[in-house]
């Protein structure tokens, strides 16, 4: 039986996909890698599509030719794999006038030939037409691998048997060794080895006999047999639904078992002819139900439940999924994304420990009293200089005294201009630029020079020292005497910064009313509205300091954050969070309004004893800030902020979606692996579902990595039909 909590989880997190991205390797632009001359080409940058593959190889040929003056070796370019990628790759170098060697253990464009036969192909984008004179035509696997072979053999394309274990780096040229071969000597390695690794296999008793196979080659030859299927993806339902449909004369038994109670990945079209064979009974559809031994003439199944299934059979297919090849990246020192080195890891720490620090100088004042200290040399030149004329070199040495605050709002706005600048020119869409200049403003203006540099300038200049600006003064910047400006000029974090983010300006001695009805305007009333009109991520992403600083340097990082269900229930954090700021909160007003001794006490030991040092230094400061190039920069964002958690909840209400037109979707997970939120954004869209996962920010990354066009940004109706849509640039742009 489910508690309230686990209710609200569901709510809020629970329900929504929590697949994880595939690992790949770190690829870079143009296909580059950590090793210069090595480039990797295909289906491991991420897109599965053939004239992606066709392009990319095409294109390293051209990268190449940077590299034939500096490198030596027995050849120009040495090629990887003979597929689409591979082939396109050594026609691109013949044409340049390049030598290369087309290294493969098996068959010319072996994938597609091992597709099953009829089966239809889909060359997205198909206004997309590949660099090179290598292109991609045909709308079955046969067609196509007649066009194929047809153009190989017009550029006299031929390969050299040669199974390459690993590439090894040199001084001036690049070894690839093999099994039981000498190393070959290349000035440039592509490998377009694509992600047919290794199948995954059931691990059971039988799995070895010769009826158990990881393919459909040909549905009719199973046509009249009773045949298992196991799997939950597109080729598992395929290979059921053609193979079901082969046996016109119903002769044989179809089964389909899926370890999962229901199926998320597949396409809808897909999943909709399935249940339609499952109701006629041409598929045994077995969900939650895996197989656990494969016998000479049957097969043995077992639901979640304990029960065990017999069933007669023939064969069996294990479509569950193939393992890119990971191992011969390792074993050649290029890295893979979501593993780290021991030297990265080291890093790291180092990297974690000095921003601890630094904000431990901000919360705590550590060292404040060393005689090299900044805030120190800055009190002793206020002290000897209090009579001088209070300009601005006075005011800004003003604000350096009151605290380490003034450096780290600083340093937000050099690393939110600099990484957005990097961001703009990397990312080149409208949108990113918009958002990435509105953020630098945002940071720069309100969130450091006016309350550092103009307020307190202002100040010295007697604008608040007489009549209603005096008053207004008074009620949001209290009048202190250790504050070398002279007021509290730093609570105008608040206009930008809404409570309980900034949770400061609600903590005073007796009730500020001024910041009072700000924050409760702020976090009551706009900020609901506009997670209403334009989702979480208008404030998210274009307001708020530690969504600036994500959005610009944590912008390379961003496939680093984990996915998956244990790492949603993380999400909770936020909500414990903001039901403590709620608390502190109501124990504050119970002490204004009694002015009960005990019961300020109580506040200010949950001020000062909880939250400064657990959420103001350590989650916010030292992890949030400390983890950003190793969980992406938004781990403070996603997991413990306390105003994103109330956010959440108001944007379970909200009409803003990214919108999905899964008849485009090829489940490339390139939406999904951007995510810097930990969204399955790529289950969404094979569902045929608008993307409502409450974390979203906004980003656009997803839509602009989408190559064939999937996402939209847009607001629904209550009906979930679709209103108010805006195109952005996407890779196929």
């Amino acid at each position: 039986m489910r508690t309230p909590l686990h209710t609200f989880f569901h709510w809020l997190h629970g329900q929504w996909p929590a697949g994880t991205p595939e690992k790949l390797p770190v690829v870079g632009k143009n296909g580059t890698t950590s090793i210069p001359g090595v480039f990797i080409v295909g289906d491991l940058t991420g897109v599965p599509l053939l004239k992606f593959a066709a392009d990319s190889g095409a294109q390293a040929a051209q990268q190449a030719k940077r590299f034939q003056d500096t490198h030596s070796g027995d050849t120009d370019v040495a090629i990887i794999g003979a597929g689409i990628s591979g082939v396109a790759c050594a026609i691109a170098c013949r044409q340049a006038g390049l030598s290369f060697e087309l290294l493969e253990t098996n068959q010319l464009f072996s994938t597609i030939a091992n597709f099953p036969v009829g089966k239809p192909i889909f060359t997205y984008p198909t206004d997309m037409t590949p660099a090179g004179d290598f292109q991609v035509q045909g709308d079955t696997r046969e067609t196509l691998l007649a066009d194929l072979h047809a153009q190989a053999q017009a550029h006299s394309i031929t390969t050299r048997g040669f199974a390459a274990t690993h590439i090894e780096q040199q001084k001036k040229s690049i070894h690839v060794h093999g099994k039981g071969l000498e190393p070959l000597r290349a000035k440039t390695v592509i490998i377009a080895i694509g992600r047919s690794g290794n199948y995954r296999r059931m691990g059971i008793p039988g799995e070895k006999h010769d009826k158990v196979s990881n393919r459909l080659h040909d549905p009719a030859k199973l046509a009249g047999k009773n045949v298992l299927v196991v799997g939950g993806g597109d080729s598992a339902v395929e290979a059921a639904i053609a193979t079901a449909e082969a046996d016109t004369e119903n002769k044989g038994h179809v089964t389909l078992a899926y370890r999962g109670p229901e199926l998320t990945r597949p396409k809808p079209d897909n999943i909709k002819r399935l249940m339609e064979h499952a109701r006629a009974g041409t598929i045994d559809l077995q969900l939650a139900t895996s197989p656990t031994r494969v016998d000479e003439t049957s097969v043995t199944l077992q639901t979640k439940n304990g029960d065990t299934l017999h069933r007669d059979n023939d064969a069996v297919l294990a479509l569950i999924g193939r393992e890119a090849p990971l191992d011969f990246f390792r074993r050649s020192g290029l890295a893979i994304r979501g593993e780290n080195s021991w030297g990265t890891r080291t890093w790291l720490l180092l990297f974690a420990l000095v921003i601890s620090f630094i904000y431990g100088m901000k919360a705590f004042g550590w060292l404040g009293d060393a005689s090299w200290h900044p805030v120190t040399i800055a009190k002793e030149w206020i002290a000897q200089n209090s009579e001088t004329d209070k300009g601005l070199l006075y005011t800004i040495i003003g604000s350096i005294s009151n605290g380490f605050g003034f450096f780290i709002a600083f340093t937000y706005c050099l690393a939110v201009v600099g990484f957005g600048i990097d961001r703009i020119r990397r990312r080149k869409t409208p949108y990113v630029t918009r958002q990435s200049i509105t953020l630098m403003i945002m940071q720069c203006l309100p969130l450091f020079i006016l309350p550092e540099i103009v307020l307190p300038w202002f100040g010295h200049m007697g604008f608040f020292d007489s009549g209603l600006l005096a008053s207004v003064a008074d009620e949001l910047f209290p009048a202190v005497g250790y504050d070398a400006n002279g007021r509290e000029y730093w609570r105008a974090y608040g206009f930008i910064l809404a409570w309980p983010l900034f949770i400061w300006n609600l903590f005073s001695e007796g009730p500020l009313l001024g910041w009072l009805i700000i924050s409760g305007i702020q976090t009551f009333v706009i900020i609901p509205f506009i997670v209403y009109r334009w989702g979480k991520g208008a404030y998210c992403g274009w307001i708020c300091s530690c969504g600036a600083l994500a959005e610009t340097m944590g912008d390379r990082h961003r496939e680093k954050m984990p996915h998956g269900k244990n790492w949603n229930k993380l999400n909770m954090v936020g909500q414990i969070l903001l039901a403590f700021a709620f608390l502190m909160l109501l124990v504050r007003i119970i002490s204004w309004a009694t002015g009960n001794a005990a019961m300020t006490t109580l506040n200010e030991d949950l001020f000062m004893n909880v939250w400064k040092p657990v959420v103001d230094w350590f989650l916010a400061g030292a992890l949030g800030t400390g983890l950003y190039f190793w969980f992406s920069g938004r781990v403070w964002c996603r997991f413990a902020c306390p105003l994103a958690a109330l956010m959440h909840i108001y944007a379970r209400f909200s009409s803003y979606r990214i919108l999905a037109d899964s008849k485009k979707c090829i489940s490339c997970n390139s939406c999904t692996s951007v995510c810097h939120q930990g969204i399955d954004i790529m289950n969404f869209a094979n569902k045929n579902k608008h993307m409502s996962d409450p974390e979203c920010v906004r980003c656009s990354t997803c839509i602009q990595v989408c190559p064939t066009g999937v996402l939209q940004f847009g607001r629904v109706d209550k009906y979930e039909s679709p209103i108010d849509i805006g195109h952005l640039p996407t890779r196929r742009d």
